[in-house]
């Protein structure tokens, strides 16, 4: 089988190229719900299930959105049941994000710390971040890592900054046994 992005890659841009400018940060929201509900294993199984048609598994997934979907967003996923391509959504939603920030100027910054981190730390850090990557404006995710033990480890994009605790000491148990 094809892998995942590619299958999801002309999804994502139809989607963004028939997406209005105001609409893009609605569907990217509205895009971000439906793929946490196919995170769920049954609900995969369940879209993969020849005995259900797309039309009752369409009505199943509306029935599971918070909000109802914007008419152009009902039709996409529509196209998706129809096409049994629902099980793509995390993915499509990923490279609809990556485009639109991308439009926008803007990047996904992952935040990896072994504290919780908010307020000025997060505020100032996120400062220094945006000199390192040309004045780009970053949407922080915090995830919090124990196993760290200090210190951060930032990803944007496919670039991974690296300031933990945790790899300078696997940094300085490699060097000291070579």
């Amino acid at each position: 089988m094809a892998d995942i992005a590619t299958i999801a890659r002309p999804y994502a841009e139809a989607l963004f190229a028939s997406a209005k400018p105001a609409d893009l940060s609605a569907w990217a929201n509205q895009l971000e719900d439906l793929a946490a509900l196919f995170e769920n294993a049954e609900l995969i199984a369940l879209a993969n299930n020849p005995k259900l048609s797309s039309n009752d598994l369409f009505k199943l997934i509306e029935g599971l959105l918070k909000s109802k979907p914007d008419q152009g967003l009902a039709s996409f996923l529509n196209l998706l049941a129809n096409n049994h391509r629902l099980v793509a959504l995390p993915e499509i939603a990923k490279q609809f994000i990556a485009m639109k920030n991308q439009s926008e100027g803007a990047a996904e910054a992952i935040i990896t710390s072994a504290f919780p981190m908010e307020g000025g730390a997060l505020t100032e850090l996120l400062a220094s971040l945006k000199k390192r990557f040309g004045g780009k404006e970053l949407r922080p995710t915090v995830v919090v890592d124990p196993e760290l033990i200090g210190g951060v480890r930032v990803q944007v994009g496919d670039e991974v900054l690296d300031s933990s605790i945790k790899t300078r000491l696997v940094q300085m148990q490699i060097n000291l046994s070579a």
